[in-house]
């Protein structure tokens, strides 16, 4: 009986976590126009160029795109700086950030057009507009 339950937990909790999953459902990129959020931004670092993002496009640092941890890929957001005002559009082609507090990996190119890349970090907001 122990060698027929476990496959059934398996299947359960595949089923559980496959249900639990953030990830926005094809169609649904217009649902998300309007959406906002504030938090920090960081930049891709240069070992990244070239390699493959979550999307499946390589990643190039001159390009404007982003990393969000769920709007569809291919939205297009309006990241602007609170410090100083400095607004870029990119397009989200790539998951993450994963850490707390940041709300968007942005590449090297829409960084530096909005902020100094030695600070590392930028107090944003972002707004999907298309």
């Amino acid at each position: 009986m122990q060698a027929t339950v476990r496959p059934v937990l398996l299947l359960l909790l595949f089923a559980v976590i496959s249900a639990c999953s953030t990830a926005p459902k094809p169609g649904s990129a217009g649902k998300w126009v309007g959406h906002k959020e504030a938090g920090q931004a960081s930049y891709y670092a240069d070992r990244f160029q070239n390699r493959k993002t979550a999307s499946g496009e390589l990643y190039k640092a001159g390009r404007k795109t982003a990393a969000h941890r769920t709007l569809p890929f291919g939205s297009q957001v309006k990241v602007t700086n609170v410090r100083n005002g400095k607004s870029v559009v990119v397009r989200i082609n790539d998951r993450g950030p994963f850490v707390r507090g940041r709300v968007i990996d942005l590449s090297r190119s829409a960084f530096a057009s909005i902020g100094d890349v030695s600070a590392g970090l930028l107090n944003v907001r972002i707004e999907v507009i298309r």
